[in-house]
């Protein structure tokens, strides 16, 4: 793909995102303990007039991690800085960061288990006394530079919280979880996009659309950008049911929210490896995808459907995924 047009096509996604994104705690639709909690925690911070203490927010991708974040900084009525794990390299990119920020202000860092190891231990007195030590010169010659940073809130965001290390972990004063969101909370997310981009909805193919998002936000404002464009050519703008349903056809998703590679992963451990258990390095290469995705991505919608289970010798499909995909099979299942 021409870089220009990937470029441009990232632009897009990145308006329409802002453009959907709720502002406020009142506004966010769906994690209501994690939202309630959040209301008082930034409301005591405020009457305290200090800094709100540090917030780990933790789930599958796609559930409002990064709204939250946004969140947090407008109920705060602070600035949010950003940045994510796997750009910061080297001491001197968090320090640099660092070096910006004012007093109360946010700093959100997205898939926060992806930084080195020493640049955690950099992190350390940064959250904990508001200071930072960091090394400059060359070996022989180097010396040790203390920095006094203003009170902020850092944010980390992560899919993978097993992976931060305790000491990090341990820094985090709010730690809240993020789960799949219902189909009810679903389509009224979808509906508030449609309010907001001004695209008429009806409400059972709202609800169609909420169905086959696999619990996640984020799917379901795709799955609605994309069945969009569908009655804009095929229709007269309005997305009924039938639009919807001829979207979500020509897109693979089928009833259940599963998509093609998800289909791909279960029939590969099914005529592959005979149902199970194999191996995820070994279930990566069979279907072409790297071992963090199907991790991240894929396999906690299908755990949590009840499609494959984990077990210490490696992946198995499930009674119900055999079922779901009509295909018959010989012996029992572990």
């Amino acid at each position: 793909m021409d870089e220009n047009v990937f470029c441009k096509r990232e632009l897009e996604e990145d308006t329409f995102e802002k453009n959907i994104r709720p502002d406020s705690i009142d506004e966010y639709i769906g994690q209501k303990e994690v939202k309630e909690n959040l209301k008082v925690f930034i409301k005591a911070a405020v009457m305290r007039n200090e800094t709100l203490d540090h917030v780990l927010l933790y789930g599958p991708p796609g559930l409002g991690k990064t709204t939250l974040a946004y969140i947090i900084a407008n109920e705060l009525k602070k600035n949010l800085k950003t940045a994510s794990g796997p750009s910061i390299e080297k001491s001197g990119d968090l320090a640099a960061i660092l070096s910006t920020l004012e007093p109360g202000d946010v700093l959100f860092i997205d898939e926060i288990h992806r930084m080195p190891r020493y640049i955690e231990e950099i992190l350390y007195p940064a959250m904990e006394d508001f200071t930072l030590d960091i090394i400059v010169g060359s070996e022989g010659n180097s010396r040790n530079i203390r920095i006094d940073l203003p009170p902020f809130t850092l944010v980390g965001a992560t899919t993978r919280i097993g992976d931060l290390s305790s000491p990090l972990r341990d820094r985090f004063g709010i730690v809240s979880k993020l789960n799949y969101y219902t189909d009810d909370e679903l389509n009224h997310i979808i509906k508030r996009t449609g309010r907001v981009l001004n695209v008429s909805i009806d409400d059972d193919a709202s609800l169609e659309l909420a169905k086959r998002s696999r619990g996640t936000p984020r799917i379901a404002n795709r799955l609605f950008k994309r069945t969009r464009d569908f009655a804009l050519v095929n229709g007269n703008g309005n997305i009924d049911l039938s639009i919807a349903k001829l979207a979500l056809s020509r897109l693979g998703v089928d009833n259940k929210g599963l998509d093609e590679v998800d289909i791909a992963l279960l029939k590969a451990i099914i005529y592959k490896f005979n149902g199970g258990p194999v191996g995820i390095d070994a279930l990566a290469s069979s279907i072409g995808e790297e071992v963090s995705t199907i991790e991240d991505v894929y396999e906690p919608y299908l755990l949590q459907q009840g499609f494959l289970k984990r077990t210490s010798r490696g992946r198995i499909v499930t009674e119900e995924a055999y079922k779901h995909l009509k295909i018959d099979h010989q012996g029992e299942l572990l």
